[in-house]
């Protein structure tokens, strides 16, 4: 499952004004089913050469396919029908692990808390493998 989006090269989605920039993708920015659909837009843009078509995944953008998920996502991994990430819930909070289902669409936080980004990936590391 993914879906396409348009970027520009500096960074940022195309909001459905077909004008801004999104820092971050969310519901205003401009999706497409396929690539094709997403150049076809692109070819209509000025400064067209800017811009380039990107595939977005639950891998490469979980908080868009997991909207309850908040917070920056530091690693992502898919375990079975579950997308693993380490989260910073919220700017100088401890690390959490969540684990966001494909199934259902729906993310959790697991309960344990960490200090620093390196001490929850070594859990994100080792999750799945018990």
């Amino acid at each position: 499952m993914s879906i396409f989006a348009l970027q520009s090269i500096a960074g940022g989605f195309l909001d459905e004004d077909l004008t801004h920039f999104n820092k971050n993708f969310d519901d205003w920015c401009v999706q497409f089913d396929s690539y094709e659909d997403a150049m076809t837009i692109a070819q209509t843009l000025e400064n067209r050469e800017n811009i380039v078509a990107v595939e977005i995944t639950p891998l490469s953008y979980p908080k868009y396919f997991f909207p309850t998920l908040q917070g920056t996502v530091y690693l992502t991994r898919q375990h079975e029908d579950k997308i693993i990430c380490a989260v910073e819930p919220y700017m100088g909070s401890s690390f959490k692990i969540a684990i966001c289902d494909l199934k259902t669409k729906k993310a959790r936080f697991t309960k344990t808390n960490y200090k620093t980004i390196l001490s929850a990936e070594a859990a994100f590391i080792n999750y799945g493998d018990r």
